[in-house]
């Protein structure tokens, strides 16, 4: 006699109760307003804890009958991940510091050992050891992490629930104790003064917002801690850092789109201030130094950036060191004693170039495929002769190596193994561009077996983000491998929203030019589909957070396109969100996504494609939504709402699942293993929908 598998229970229905909000004369009904807290960020409503554990178990319930294949896929992934893994070791002053990933292990250890001592584990300091920290929590992410300039110190903050509100603590190195130090509530790099006698951090308000700067004393309660910057405007966010040379801790302030930054001195942090230039509306910039100069890169110009300098002492007056360009996007600048390096991408592509200070002509550096990701990997020193790179493809893996800036001589020191095994000749990969309906070129990388047929028949996985000028890089991942292996394409849409071709290109597909963004990813698909890659309805989609706000966007649209959606801790309530100032992200998000509060056109725009508002009568395609009941950034209340919506909507019989996590935040399960088992999940759910598991 076999096994019997009971069916699955009936899908939970979230009741509809009336509500319902007017602005500009328009009236906006949310029957399922009720499934937020009033309460949040705690949530003890009964029926919302009710009816998430409900969907939780349907969840289940479903996704049990496909465990075998989960569990196949998992250790698929798994088999492809060194589990007893080492990063290179790198100098930073007296030491060489590097971190550690043992067998079973999810979480790493950092390590130091002296320079010029042994490398046969003699002389090896455990410095912080994050499986000890996490033993016994659910959730655990290390963040920010920082060692006093005597190298006695280690600072370090903690989250333990996913409400990314890190509590730093401070350790005493050579004893493993830890000071009595607490500072809670940390967002925020940790900087520590010029005599270590204390550290300045941004803190998280009440609100979830960093609206100032924060001097902490080592030894003194972190209630007296004295306030270096207060940031006025609720739509601007506080961060902190240290210049190149360690002589300034920079304190900025900005928007998504206007940003201004003062410099403090390390050894001085409650001196006076340096107000490089003051905030002008829709300009960005950003500080480093060196010797005297400050080196600013700027957008005023240009939307592509510019570099300029000027003197320490006239800050605002700058001259121009390197001109904007309308095909070379400068992304970041790196100060080092000798030299500087620029990064930046031409035609969608990273480039990477080591400049003098004298003539600043550049040195650039030639990477081997056509479609790659390359850029400066972890330098921490002011004064060095060589300089550490990374370089991966869709079919490389991550490559790290030494530059010898005096002779060229690259040195390999790591390249990413895959203990299951990977031989790169079986795979192929491609740059392609696909016509949008307005006739913009729109970048595609795509790569699969070699011998894929192009005849439409298989399957295609594609992903996009397409927001906050975020460019998705054509990297390396493991995971795919699942799906590539069983006959799938793997994309990824580099579609307007995102920076990869340009500052202009993230400004194409925001605020009143947002639906770009929607228009672009749909027609990647029909065109992939066109030439070859796979057809309508075979095709599997993922996006998360305002990728999440895609997939919401995509299958209003075109529900017939896709075959199977995964929408990870979707940002789809995007109207009811942007008219609530009171939400921790609401008035830094008004330049992404505009104000409709203020403005009946933005309210208009967003109401014309925000996926909870757009939901229809019409047949959905399969679907797996995700939630975090600790996320700041896409609450929780927004894929549920907009899942019990599809559910009183829809005419499809079609599987729809929202799986909430019940203790952690944006980002899912915390820990190697426990973030790889959801993606298992993911990709089981695809291949049963599609049937090609």
């Amino acid at each position: 006699m076999t096994d019997q598998i009971s069916p699955p229970p009936m899908p939970p229905i979230a009741g509809q109760r009336p509500h319902q909000t007017t602005h500009h004369n328009r009236i906006l009904s949310d029957p399922w307003a009720w499934l937020r807290d009033p309460g949040y960020p705690e949530v003890k409503d009964p029926d919302i804890l009710a009816y998430l554990e409900a969907e939780n178990a349907y969840f289940e319930a479903h996704m049990d009958r496909h465990k075998p294949l989960v569990d196949a896929l998992f250790e698929e992934m798994k088999g492809r991940i060194k589990e007893e893994d080492k990063s290179v070791p790198q100098k930073d002053g007296d030491y060489l510091y590097w971190s550690s990933f043992e067998t079973g292990e999810q979480y790493r250890r950092h390590w130091r050992r002296p320079v010029g001592a042994p490398d046969d584990g003699s002389a090896d300091q455990l410095i912080l050891d994050e499986p000890a920290l996490a033993e016994g929590k659910g959730y655990f992410r290390l963040g920010a992490v920082s060692i006093s300039n005597d190298d006695r110190l280690l600072a370090f903050a903690v989250d333990d629930n996913g409400s990314e509100r890190f509590t730093v603590r401070i350790k005493d190195i050579a004893t493993g104790a830890l000071l009595g130090d607490v500072i809670p509530d940390v967002l925020s790099a940790l900087v520590w003064t010029s005599d270590d006698s204390g550290i300045v951090y941004a803190p998280a308000n009440e609100h979830w917002r960093t609206d100032c700067a924060k001097l902490h004393r080592i030894g003194t309660d972190a209630a007296t801690d004295v306030e270096l910057f207060h940031e006025d405007d609720e739509g601007f966010r506080v961060s902190v850092g240290m210049t190149a040379a360690e002589n300034w801790i920079v304190i900025a302030t900005g928007d998504h789109v206007t940003s201004e930054v003062r410099l403090v001195p390390a050894n001085d942090p409650t001196g006076p201030q340096i107000l490089v230039s003051a905030r002008v509306a829709e300009r960005e910039y950003d500080v480093d130094e060196h010797d005297g100069w400050l080196y600013i890169r700027t957008n005023d110009t240009h939307p592509n950036f510019r570099l300029v300098r000027s003197r320490i002492e006239t800050p605002d007056q700058w001259d121009e060191v390197l001109p904007a360009s309308d095909r070379f996007y400068l992304t970041d600048v790196s100060l080092f004693k000798a030299f500087y390096v620029t990064e930046g991408r031409e035609n969608g592509l990273d480039q990477v170039e080591i400049r003098d200070y004298a003539t600043h002509r550049p040195t650039r550096l030639a990477f081997p495929e056509a479609s790659y990701v390359a850029g400066l990997d972890d330098n921490p020193e002011y004064d060095v002769a060589k300089l550490r790179i990374s370089y991966e493809s869709m079919v490389s893996p991550e490559t790290v190596f030494d530059l010898d800036l005096a002779s060229g001589e690259r040195t390999v020191l790591k390249v990413q193994e895959i203990p299951s095994g990977y031989d790169p000749a079986l795979y192929a990969t491609a740059r392609l561009e696909i016509p949008a309906r307005d006739g913009t070129l729109i970048p595609v990388s795509v790569m699969h077996r070699a011998d894929h047929p192009m005849d439409g028949s298989r399957p295609l996985y594609l992903y996009g983000y397409g927001a906050y000028g975020m460019a998705i890089e054509p990297g390396f991942g493991t995971g795919r491998l699942s799906l590539v292996d069983r006959g799938f394409a793997f994309a990824i849409a580099h579609i307007r929203g995102g920076d990869d071709l340009g500052q202009q290109w993230y400004k194409d597909g925001k605020l009143e030019k947002r639906t770009n963004t929607f228009n672009d990813f749909v027609d990647v698909a029909k065109g992939l589909a066109e030439r070859g890659y796979t057809s309508a309805g075979r095709i599997a989609t993922s996006g998360g957070s305002a990728g999440g706000e895609l997939m919401g966007a995509i299958v209003n649209s075109d529900p017939g396109l896709w075959g199977a959606v995964a929408a990870h801790v979707p940002f789809v309530d995007v109207l009811n969100t942007m008219l609530d100032e009171t939400l921790p992200l609401t008035p830094g998000e008004w330049p992404e996504w505009g104000n409709p509060i203020e403005d009946a056109a933005a309210y208009d725009l967003i109401a014309s494609y925000s996926p909870y508002d757009n939901v229809t009568a019409q047949a959905y395609p399969p679907m797996l939504v995700t939630a975090g009941l600790n996320d700041p950034r896409v609450t929780y209340w927004e894929p549920a709402k907009w899942v019990a919506r599809l559910r009183a909507t829809k005419t499809d019989t079609n599987t729809l699942l929202l799986k909430t996590n019940m203790g952690a935040g944006h980002g899912g399960k915390s820990g190697r293993w426990e973030s790889l088992r959801e993606t298992a999940e993911e990709f089981a759910f695809i291949l049963w929908q599609l049937g090609a598991a």
